[in-house]
């Protein structure tokens, strides 16, 4: 099989397609034919050397999702046949022809969906989900800021909180990309590299600030996010884009008794993704399917230009996804 392979850390430059044997489902496994995949943060670091993979994925193959074709079911699995479509999420090696998969890890692709849409779902959505209902349990009515709202995981958790009842506050260090997540339903966009967060959301909120934020910058803007949470508020950090380090009131955290998380995905635990994919597949499925909320694709690149696709997404003018195709 073809695969996008690492060959050293470094530069968009270190990217080589190779070819890789063909991995061999065992016992409760699917082999699924990639059709398309798409582009991750994770996949810079990664090519850089600051980001290894997690044991049992590939170390030197990137990509964190996948949509395609199931192509062979190893012993015992029931789930799907040959043929059906798929997605999700993989430690790594979604840069490649083939990926296997535990059979349970796998989401049924909604049919009004191309394999381009498709991937542009897995890592955003799941990721967006679950910080949003299964970390900061947000609720109908309550207010969510989303920092990096035009990211492929912003789109996704806008779109989301929306569906949910929720209200929205997005940031973005472009005007641009605040005025197309209008169209996807948010209410309020600050431009960070123009306006003072504190004073925008605290005249959006007629100063009683947000019930729940969704952190996917990190460095210096999460001190200043803190302080807008309302009394009881809940953080969630999901990327550090801004730097890994930041300086926080610790007594603004005991005054307003701010619930603070930290997450990501990649690491987990099989039966945690499993749960996770499960869940989501009853949850947000429908909600694709009915066109309710919708992947966001920015970009399609074929493979043979993935130097092309790192260069533009570490160039941060992206909205959306940016996806690859075979």
């Amino acid at each position: 099989m073809k695969a996008i392979v690492i060959t050293r850390p470094g530069g968009p430059e270190v990217l080589v397609q190779e070819d890789r044997p063909v991995p061999e489902p065992g016992p409760g496994e699917i082999r699924v034919r990639v059709h398309t995949s798409a582009m991750n943060r994770a996949d810079l670091l990664q090519r850089r050397g600051m980001y290894p993979a997690p044991p049992g994925a590939p170390a030197d193959i990137g990509g964190l999702e996948y949509a395609g074709e199931v192509d062979a079911v190893g012993a015992g699995a029931g789930l799907w046949a040959v043929g059906n479509r798929v997605m999700g999420i993989v430690g790594g090696g979604g840069h490649s022809e083939y990926v296997v998969v535990h059979e349970r890890e796998g989401i049924r692709i909604p049919q009004n969906l191309g394999w381009e849409e498709a991937a542009a779902v897995p890592e955003a959505f799941l990721t967006a989900y679950d910080a949003l209902f299964r970390q900061l349990d947000v609720k109908v009515g309550e207010r969510v800021l989303i920092h990096a709202v035009g990211s492929g995981v912003g789109t996704a958790a806008l779109q989301l909180a929306r569906a949910a009842g929720a209200e929205v506050i997005g940031t973005s260090r472009t005007a641009a990309k605040l005025e197309r997540a209008r169209e996807l339903g948010l209410e309020t966009g600050v431009d960070t590299s123009k306006e003072d967060l504190a004073e925008a959301v605290n005249q959006a909120t007629y100063g009683s600030g947000v019930h729940a934020l969704v952190d996917l910058v990190g460095g210096k803007l999460l001190e200043a996010s803190l302080r807008v949470l309302a009394v009881r508020g809940r953080a969630v950090v999901v990327g550090t884009t801004a730097g890994a380090k930041a300086e926080i009131d610790l007594g603004l955290l005991l005054r307003r008794r701010i619930h603070l998380f930290g997450t990501v995905l990649r690491s987990r635990p099989l039966e945690e993704k499993i749960a996770l994919a499960r869940e989501f597949s009853g949850a947000v499925l429908p909600l694709v399917s009915s066109g309710r909320i919708r992947p966001v694709i920015d970009s399609v690149y074929s493979f043979a230009d993935i130097r092309k696709a790192h260069e533009q997404m570490e160039q941060n003018d992206s909205f959306g996804k940016i996806v690859l195709t075979w």
